[in-house]
Order: C-alpha cells, then structure tokens, then sequence
C-alpha cells in the first residue's frame, strides 16, 4: 500500500509539473506577443496593420489558454487539498509556520548517543508516555500533550514502537493495536515538524486542529498508516519469538551435550527403530540382542555415539 501511495503521489506531481510548464510556456508567449505589438504601433510601419491585427488576434488566443492553463492548475491545487492524508503529504504547504525553530547540529549522534538518551528519557517518563499510549480520543492526546510537552519528541515515538512489539510479543493485541494508533499520531507530528522546519511541540495543535476537520479521504490515509504499522509491528514480534525460541532450545541443547559433546536427543533419533525401542523401555538385555544382530562396524559406530551423548553410559551402577 505505501509503495502504490507513493506512485499515485508521483503521477499526481508529473501533472502538476506539466501544468505549470505548459502555463509558464503561454505567458511567455503572449508577452512576446504583447512585446511585438507595441513595436508595431510604435514605428507605424507601411502595411502594418495586417499584422497588428493578426497579432492582436493571437494574443487574445493566448490570453484563452492563458485562462484554461490556470483554470486546471487550480482544479489540480483543489484536488491536491483532497488527497489522503499520510506521512509524504502531511508536511506539504497548508500549515502556518510556527516562532519555534528546529535546533540545528553540528553532528548527527551517534547510536550510542541515541541509545542513551532513550533511556534517560524513558527513565524520566514512562509512565507518561504510556499514559499517551493508551488516550482514545483526539482532544484528550491534544490536552495531554498541551500540559506535557516535552512528550512531543522522537524519543516518546521511539518508545512506542518498541511498546507495541513487547504487547504483540506478550499477546495482548487489543492494547498494542491502541498504542500503534498513537504511534503513528506521534509519528505524523514529527513529520509535519520536519517537513515545516520548527520545532514538534510548536506544531502538534496544528495537527489536531487539522485532523478534527479532515474528510474521510484523510483519516482513511491515517488509518492506512496505522494499518501497515500493526502489519511491521507484528512480524517484529514474531520474529522476536522465534528467535526467542532459538535461543532457548540451544541453551537446552547445550544442558544436554554429553561427555562427548553430542546431543543425545540428536543421536537417538539417528537411531534405527529397533535401537530406540531398546532405550524406550529401558532393556539392557533387549539393546545386547539387538547390538548382537547388527553388523559389527555400524553397532559400534551407534554405540559410540550414544557414549558420547550420554545416551547410554557404561558400568553405570559403578
């Protein structure tokens, strides 16, 4: 979905851009017309009237397109008002700029310098920021973040994000679908802050004064955003728990690594049938007769791997 937003957004700025070339091309045109005009009346040339009249008849052709170029550049701005609202259009023209500025680095941090600053501020306000997390209504986040806003920043989103994966890791998805939703409205704030150049905390109420006006082509493009965010937040958490997964079986597998270094889980199942059943019910007797039966060359290779396993230990009573 985001990549076919992000075509129709191209599509959308490749006519726009045609438009206004084709408009520039035609007050050009009639300004050399208009130029030419005024040279002829002017020096009052022999004959000239024939071509003041047909140059007067041209600039009027002109001055039509004229009308017609803006006519559809002004169809495109009203078009352009209605799209979805998403994270590529958000920050477009349309928001007053506020008095705050962005602070300007020298340096981009690094990310230690990222990680530690997460922390710091995670340790400062957790519980505020998922007090954020779990708002429903708009004029209750917007309230919130009047009377925090320190909360309006890269860090708060951050965290979130990582919130919502412990949620879907802990299989609480009703609550990590809430959180997402204010994830991506933290997310649309910065980005409008970036695409205006101020500071987030100076543009956070323009969001929410725009988001209570918005058609439903807009909340349709926000909850598109939300959507695909759950869809990224999911296969993280599951590929957290698998990895999770991993990680457990082979600390399990390394508890049982015998004096050899095999795994006698492994090595049982490498088994033929008539061996495993001998280690199932626990025979002595009945694994001799079955080792007796075999060739001499694969029993002692089994044999062997199951001393090494721990699977089957010698003069075990000793």
């Amino acid at each position: 979905r985001p990549q076919a937003r992000m075509e129709r957004m191209e599509q959308f700025q490749k006519e726009k851009d045609e438009l206004d070339k084709g408009c520039r091309d035609c007050k050009r045109k009639l300004a050399e017309c208009q130029k030419k005009m005024k040279e002829l009346e002017v020096t009052e040339q022999e004959g000239g009237k024939g071509d003041l009249e047909r140059l007067q008849a041209e600039a009027q052709q002109l001055r039509n397109e004229e009308k017609s170029w803006e006519s559809k550049l002004e169809e495109l701005r009203k078009k352009e008002k209605n799209m979805p609202w998403n994270v590529d259009t958000l920050s477009k023209d349309g928001f007053s700029k506020s008095v705050f500025n962005v602070k300007q680095t020298d340096e981009e941090e690094s990310e230690d310098q990222k990680e530690k600053k997460l922390k710091t501020f995670v340790e400062r306000n957790e519980k505020q920021i998922k007090h954020f997390g779990m708002l429903r209504r708009w004029d209750d986040s917007q309230k919130y973040l009047a009377d925090n806003p320190h909360l309006v920043c890269e860090e708060t989103a951050n965290y979130l994000v990582i919130w919502c994966v412990d949620l879907e890791v802990e299989e609480k998805h009703a609550l990590m679908e809430q959180v997402a939703h204010q994830t991506i409205v933290m997310q649309f704030i910065l980005e409008l802050a970036k695409g205006l150049k101020v500071d987030p905390r100076a543009c956070f109420r323009q969001f929410f004064a725009k988001i209570k006006t918005a058609d439903q082509r807009y909340m349709d493009g926000l909850y598109d955003e939300v959507e695909s965010f759950k869809e990224r937040v999911r296969g993280r958490a599951k590929a957290r728990v698998e990895q999770a997964v991993k990680e457990y079986e082979e600390q399990e597998r390394q508890k049982r690594l015998g004096p050899g270094g095999l795994d006698p889980v492994e090595v049982y199942e490498s088994l033929p049938p008539e061996l495993q059943k001998c280690f199932d019910v626990k025979d002595v007797l009945m694994l001799q007769d079955a080792i007796s039966k075999m060739d001499p060359t694969e029993a002692k290779h089994h044999m062997q791997r199951c001393i090494a396993s721990g699977l089957w230990v010698p003069n075990a009573k000793a």
